[in-house]
């Protein structure tokens, strides 16, 4: 854990990333003499993000950072004496600074699970005062990065398997932290790359760029390359002066395409010179700072057959802006017109790239049936999910000393099912998913093939349910504060997320208008009044829709 501390630096949370009233709880509960009462959280959400029927849960592994290297320093314990009540016994302060996570037990959905509204993302059981003041941080690490790996999936559910998909939101991102969160779990959800380079030094994200319009527009075409000479991709040929060959290759492309060799602009074609002669080997042109038909293309192709001579292969061109996909249909027409006439077939399959405030419309615009577009570019629409700002995560207490404790509230929403439990999948016979189960940990699990009796969420009576599969979903990673096992990588962890968003129904897939997933509480959790000793004692007027207690 030391080497991952140390790359990691300052990318997880830190204890004081915080809510003060998780502090005056915690000084409440030092003075009642409750700190180092057995409790148990959980952390789940109410409802899907976006409109659709699923999230993909994420997070975890910041998580589990964050717990195995939680510890208050000395200036943090200074900072909160100063903002609490001046007549604070310095022994509570002497206790936060002994405070570790060595007593917490962490279960979750492994990353990449599908998550559904009031399944548990994670369930955390330790000390009272400790797991109090967990709240905050662990929901700042769950609610963003389950959100942004959830609107990840939808686009690459959009895009289809078989489009790139390149994250570049960094720069749109809410602050440093929300770039590299939203850069390691856009990949999860399901994209291909990243532009930040930081994602990919931590975090191991696979990073990707081309070059921006400031790059092409500081050429003049004035310049004169310090070395143009260029060696042959193989062999021990002489160089050749890449700028005189793209001059008079430019002859010949615009010949072919019927432009003028005066239309294509000469401080673009010096810019591609220059990117051509640092990356012979992945060229690529961004092709409309100026005219995509009458200065990009031509530029481009100019310097393309000028490397393609020379044995190297241009990679790919860029659109930022217009209508990207008619571009991107003529733009393939002209390279298979211009490879045939010069016999270089290569040049047919170059990728096409292309960005513009993509969003979830245009996306499946771009990726339709017949589209010329390889790879497609998305910031904004990724980063800051501005269909839905917030996945809403909460984080409840479930128990205290072994006691179900429950939220009755004046909102039925907001209702809480106590005591600890359980979360099963249920599958039918051919695999599909029937429903997720909640029941209490200490009740036998579902059997596969025997009836169950179940409580869908909302419903007014039970129903009764025989699966020919039972998954159990919540994992232990932390016991005692003790890794129970080594975390997926982000790689086999994005692979999952893959893998489980196949085996939604397309009815749960859609993402306008899903079925909804269900989800049920077994005969011990259906009417959760039953578990709780004061819900016994309250009216009915203030017990759940349909409890008969």
């Amino acid at each position: 854990m030391a080497a991952e501390r140390d790359s990691e630096g300052l990318a997880a949370a830190r204890p004081m990333l915080t809510d003060l009233y998780q502090a005056t709880m915690a000084l409440g509960y030092w003075r009642a003499g409750r700190a180092r009462d057995p409790a148990e959280f959980e952390l789940f959400f109410r409802r899907c993000p976006f409109g659709g029927a699923f999230a993909l849960a994420a997070g975890l592994r910041d998580c589990l950072r964050f717990l195995r290297t939680f510890r208050l320093q000395d200036e943090d314990v200074q900072f909160l004496a100063s903002v609490l009540p001046r007549d604070t016994d310095p022994a509570f302060f002497q206790d936060l600074r002994s405070l570790d996570c060595s007593a917490v037990t962490l279960r979750a959905l492994p990353e990449g699970s599908l998550a559904f509204p009031g399944v548990p993302l994670l369930q955390v059981s330790g000390p009272l005062l400790l797991l109090q003041l967990l709240e905050t941080p662990l929901l700042c690490l769950i609610s963003y990065a389950s959100l942004v790996a959830t609107n990840a999936a939808r686009f690459r559910l959009i895009a289809g398997p078989d489009k790139r998909l390149l994250e570049l939101g960094l720069r749109r991102a809410q602050g440093p932290d929300g770039g590299l969160t939203a850069s390691t779990y856009s990949y999860l959800g399901g994209f291909d790359s990243s532009s930040n380079v930081l994602a990919g030094q931590l975090r191991g994200v696979p990073v990707a760029g081309t070059l921006a319009h400031s790059f092409i527009t500081s050429f003049s075409g004035c310049e004169v390359p310090s070395d143009p000479m260029l060696a042959p991709a193989v062999g021990e040929s002489p160089g050749v002066d890449l700028a005189a060959s793209v001059k008079l290759w430019l002859e010949r492309v615009c010949a072919c395409l019927g432009l003028g060799v005066q239309e294509p602009h000469p401080g673009e074609r010096a810019a591609f010179v220059a990117y051509a002669l640092a990356f012979p080997r992945a060229f690529q042109g961004l092709l409309d700072s100026y005219s995509v038909r009458r200065s990009g293309l031509p530029n481009f192709l100019a310097v393309a057959l000028a490397l393609g001579e020379l044995g190297y292969r241009a990679v790919g061109v860029r659109l930022d802006s217009g209508d990207l996909l008619q571009q991107a249909q003529e733009i393939r027409g002209v390279f298979r017109t211009v490879a045939a006439q010069f016999q270089m077939p290569w040049l047919e399959s170059v990728l096409i790239a292309v960005s513009n405030n993509i969003d979830e419309e245009e996306l499946a615009r771009l990726a339709q049936e017949g589209s010329e577009v390889d790879v497609i570019g998305i910031g904004t629409s990724v980063v800051t999910c501005p269909q839905q700002p917030s996945l809403g995560c909460v984080y409840k207490l479930v128990s205290v000393g072994g006691q179900p404790r429950m939220k009755l509230t004046e909102d039925p929403d907001k209702q809480t099912l106590p005591g600890s439990k359980a979360a099963f999948r249920l599958l039918a016979s051919d695999g599909s998913l029937l429903l997720d189960l909640l029941q209490l940990a200490e009740e036998p699990p579902p059997q596969a093939g025997q009836d169950l009796r179940v409580w869908p969420r909302g419903a007014q009576e039970p129903c009764t349910v025989r699966p020919a599969q039972v998954e159990p979903l919540l994992q232990l990673w932390l016991q005692q504060g003790q890794l129970c096992e080594p975390l997926p990588s982000l790689t086999e962890s994005r692979a999952f997320a893959q893998w489980s968003l196949s085996r939604l129904s397309p009815a749960h897939r859609q993402l306008q208008n899903p079925a909804l997933y269900q989800v049920g509480t077994g005969p011990g959790v259906g009417c959760p009044c039953v578990l709780c000793p004061i819900a016994a004692h309250q009216p009915p007027s203030l017990l759940p829709a349909g409890c008969t207690l």
